[in-house]
Order: C-alpha cells, then sequence, then structure tokens
C-alpha cells in the first residue's frame, strides 16, 4: 500500500479503511466484469493537487483565470481518445457512464420522444429506458430484447417494433450479454427509421481499443463509455461522435458540448480528466492490446471450464470479457451464490438471466469475468483452478471445512499475483 503518512496523522479511520480495502483487494479474486485494477500511474494523476481547480467551460473557453494548464491536460486527452478510437470528437468531462448516457439523450431528444435500447433483464443497461431510470421518466422508451431459445439479440424483431414505433434514438450496449453486437445491422435498422444510432460501449471500451472486439465507430452517430471496467482507468465517461454522427447532423458535436455543461454538469473533474488521458496513453501500447487479447482467452477458458462440468452459459460461451450462468440447475440462486463466494474471498455479481423467473434481488443467475485478473497476471492456469474453486464451493455449501480450506487457497493464489496500483 502507497504510504500515506499525511492521511494516517490526519484521519486515522479513513486511513485504516483504505489500508483494509487494498489488503482485500489483494487476497481476493475479482472476477466482477465492469471491475478492473488501475495502474499506479494513473492513480498518482487521480490524486493530485488538480483536484484543487474549478475549470468550468472548455479550452479555450473557460469562465475561471488561471486555466492554461488545465486546458493542456483536457485537450491531449481529447487527443489522445480521437486517436485511440478514430472519432472526430470528443467530450472528455462527463462524471460517469450514466450522466454520459442522460446527456445523449438531452442533446438528441426532447422529452417524451421515443427512444429504444436493450433491456435490462436481457443485458442491458438502467440508462437505456429502464422504467426507474431517467431515462424512462423524461422519455419514451421501448425496450427490445433477445431470442427466448438462443439469448442473442432478436435483431429481426427489433428491426419491426422500429418500423412501428419511429424512434428518435437508439441505444446499443450492454452490461451483460457474452456476444458481439452487430454494429452494421443496427446501423441499417436506424438509418430506416432515420434515428440517432448511440453505442454504449462501457463494457468492451478497452478490447475495441486493443482490436479484440469490432468497433462501432463506422456505423453509428454517438459512442458514449465509461473509462474504467475494460479500458483500465478511472471512473468517469467520454461522449464521441463519429463521421457518420456529423454527416447526420453538423451541429452535433456542440449540441453534446452544450448538453454536458451548461446543460447537465457544472465544472470538470481534471484530475479525473489527467487520470483519464494516462489511461489512454496505456492504452495504446502493444502491452495493452496483449492484455485484452488476453482477457478474451481467459474468458474463454473461463466459459468452457464451466461447460465441461455442467453449468449452463446464457449463449453457452462468450467472445468478450464476460461470462452469464444460469445457476437453475445447480439448486441455488445468483444471490447464494455470490455470497457463499463471497466468503472464500471470491467476488461474483448476482444478475438477472433472459426471462427469468426470479425477482432481481435474487436472480437465477451470476456473471463474472477476467478484465481485473488479468490486469493482475493471471492466465489460463490460474482460471482453470478458479473455475474449481467456484464448482468446489458450490457444490459443497454446508461444509465448513472445505470453505475454509478454499479460502485459504484462493488468498495464497492472489497472494502471487500483486495488484498494478501497490507500492
Amino acid at each position: 500500500m502507497t504510504n500515506f503518512k499525511e492521511l494516517q496523522q490526519t484521519d486515522r479511520e479513513i486511513y485504516d479503511i483504505i489500508k483494509n480495502e487494498t489488503r482485500r483487494q489483494q487476497e481476493e479474486l475479482e472476477l466482477i466484469p465492469s471491475e478492473n485494477h488501475t495502474s499506479q500511474a494513473v492513480l498518482e494523476a487521480l490524486g493530485s493537487i488538480l483536484t484543487d481547480k474549478y475549470s468550468e467551460g472548455y479550452p479555450k473557453k473557460r469562465y475561471y483565470a488561471g486555466l492554461r494548464f488545465y486546458d493542456e491536460i483536457e485537450t491531449l486527452a481529447q487527443k489522445r481518445a480521437k486517436e485511440l478510437f478514430k472519432v472526430p470528437f470528443v467530450n472528455v468531462q462527463p462524471y460517469s457512464g450514466s450522466p454520459a448516457n442522460q446527456a445523449v439523450y438531452f442533446a438528441t431528444c426532447k422529452p417524451k420522444d421515443v427512444t429504444m435500447g436493450l433491456s435490462l433483464p436481457h443485458g442491458g443497461h438502467l440508462s437505456h429506458g429502464w422504467k426507474v431510470n431517467f431515462s424512462a421518466r423524461f422519455y419514451n422508451p421501448i425496450q427490445y430484447g433477445v431470442n427466448k431459445k438462443t439469448n442473442l439479440i432478436d435483431y429481426d424483431k427489433m428491426e419491426e417494433l422500429a418500423q412501428k414505433v419511429k424512434p428518435k434514438l437508439i441505444c446499443v450496449g450492454a452490461t451483460a450479454y457474452p456476444r458481439f453486437l452487430d454494429w452494421e445491422r443496427f446501423y441499417k435498422i436506424a438509418k430506416s427509421v432515420n434515428a440517432y444510432l448511440c453505442a454504449d460501449i462501457a463494457h468492451i471500451a478497452g478490447l475495441i481499443a486493443a482490436d479484440v472486439h469490432p468497433s462501432p465507430v463506422p456505423f453509428v452517430h454517438i459512442v458514449t463509455t465509461t473509462t474504467h471496467k475494460t479500458l483500465r482507468g478511472p471512473r468517469g465517461a467520454m461522449i464521441m461522435v463519429t463521421k457518420k454522427g456529423i454527416e447526420k447532423d453538423s451541429d452535433l458535436p456542440e449540441k453534446i458540448n452544450r448538453a454536458v455543461f451548461p446543460g447537465l454538469q457544472g465544472g470538470p473533474h481534471q484530475h479525473q480528466i489527467a487520470a483519464i488521458a494516462v489511461c489512454l496513453k496505456e492504452a495504446s501500447t502493444n502491452e495493452f492490446k496483449e492484455y485484452g487479447k488476453q482477457v478474451v482467452k481467459n474468458c474463454k477458458v473461463l466459459a468452457s471450464e464451466f461447460i465441461k462440468l455442467g453449468y449452463d452459459l446464457i449463449t453457452n460461451g462468450t467472445d468478450n470479457h464476460l461470462i452469464l450462468i444460469d445457476l437453475t440447475n445447480k439448486n441455488i440462486s445468483g444471490k447464494e451464490a455470490q455470497d457463499l463466494l463471497e466468503k472464500v474471498g471470491i467476488n461474483v455479481n448476482k444478475n438477472a438471466i433472459p426471462f427469468d423467473q426470479n425477482p432481481p434481488s435474487n436472480p437465477s443467475g451470476i456473471r463474472l469475468g477476467t478484465p481485473a485478473i488479468t490486469t493482475q497476471g493471471m492466465r489460463e492456469k490460474e482460471i482453470k483452478q478458479i473455475v474449481k474453486f467456484i464448482d468446489n464451493v458450490l457444490k459443497n455449501r454446508n461444509n465448513n471445512a472445505i470453505i475454509e480450506s478454499t479460502k485459504q487457497e484462493v488468498k495464497k493464489m492472489c497472494l502471487n499475483f500483486p495488484l498494478p496500483g501497490i507500492k
């Protein structure tokens, strides 16, 4: 753990909590696919003096004095994102993924406009029109879903639905969908109804940067993403406008800028933007490309090993960094499995499966993935052992001796793979 000398003296309680969390992260397996470990360089930028200053506005168009170096930081972050994702416009100010998506709605739609997004129980995201979210309260969302037999997105039904409701905006992206998305098919559907098409690549941005996942950029108008998850940066977000987006609406970049500020946010978090710039530089390296390849390799092994042991995987495999397991045939719920595995230091998350008969608080599935453990350096050998850990615990859920011995084995494995942000 980095030596926080001043924090130790000023607030020992917070210091001790951070110390305990650092130890927990080092001694446990992080298999939640939306989580990752940042580099020491990202952490240093995030914890810098840049947090001290307000910088409302955009580079060269600020409302405060003393911001010349902040302009350099934000411009550099924009430049790196443009080069990495091959887009002509980027806004790096959104505080996180949901605010970024909110800005897209704000820029492209009016209240009560019809929108479309993948249903949350079918692997979508809250901010794509789910009923409890802002995207449903202020707009008129129509949800598309997956085929009941294949659990793959039903593009034909989606197209029929789009032709019927004529959405202003179509959101494409997922939080629990283990397969490639057909960007070209989505584009044809959006074009046929003259809708804006936004790809939310929060989960797969790092895989796209590493060239191991198809990019939506040639086919969509807008791209949103968080900057953590597979991109391995700080918690933040970006909104990108593509060449197709500018062709559809030449004012779209300015609409996005106005939606973020002053539409929805005040001063951007420049320490966060600096850390984003660092992670974008890291993501442009050959080392990161190898990381992305290994994430997918590890996840495919994860899937195949579970299938060998008789687990039901949604779509029967994966193309990306995550898998979704239906535990019905194992006679254990997702919540029970999550809580049991946490006892031995293996973190997964309970997750609904498509057409789940159980409530969201106690769904039938678990979601797990390989971004964080791959960052630590784990490879196929460790993945196979992790699957054995999980299977042994779930089979022997009432055997305290096995639970305790597995906990010790997990800890031993983790200590052989130090976290990158610990010195």
